[in-house]
């Protein structure tokens, strides 16, 4: 005889798994993307990106914000770097994009696909990067001239890491159905 809370406490666990899951590839992409060489100290593919953007489109943001919170307090305790400089920027660029994503999917879904969601939120996350760097790091709003350069790599690995988390999102569409 099965307990009244079994079907929920199925959902739940099921629920679990898939974060857990999501949270270990973006640790993973995470990982990866710290030993691949840069052009520029701050331009980074953003991969890890692709499990929160599953994340938000499975679960819903809160679940995205836990996948990028975990993910940045883990990754920067095994690569050193816990509560140093690019920790706070890692995970308040993380935290930003998130935001926007969230936010721009439950009301700009009739305007934007999950490319432009993606777009936005690479796009954030460097913003927010670069005025803390500004804040923090060099203190001169000299640093702003990089944004235009920024927006461009946000277009382009905004739109590759929204591509990579679509296709993923198609194949394990039957193992796990969005939310």
């Amino acid at each position: 005889m099965s307990s009244p809370n079994s079907k929920n406490s199925g959902l739940t666990n099921a629920r679990l798994t898939r974060l857990a899951l999501l949270t270990a590839m973006g640790l993973v992409l995470f990982l990866f993307e710290s030993l691949i060489p840069r052009p520029l100290p701050w331009l980074k593919p953003g991969l890890a990106h692709i499990a929160t953007l599953m994340a938000l489109y499975m679960m819903g943001m809160p679940e995205a914000l836990l996948v990028v919170l975990i993910r940045v307090m883990i990754g920067s305790l095994l690569l050193g770097s816990f509560f140093n400089p690019a920790f706070v920027l890692s995970l308040a660029g993380g935290i930003a994009a998130t935001l926007v994503m969230g936010l721009s999917q439950r009301f700009g879904s009739k305007m934007f696909s999950i490319f432009g969601i993606s777009i936005l939120g690479a796009t954030a996350h460097n913003f927010v990067q670069l005025w803390l760097v500004e804040m923090l790091i060099v203190k001169q709003v000299e640093i702003f001239y990089l944004a235009p350069m920024m927006v461009l790599s946000s277009l382009f690995t905004g739109f590759v890491v929204a591509l990579l988390a679509h296709l993923l999102m198609q194949q394990t569409a039957t193992l796990f159905p969005p939310k």
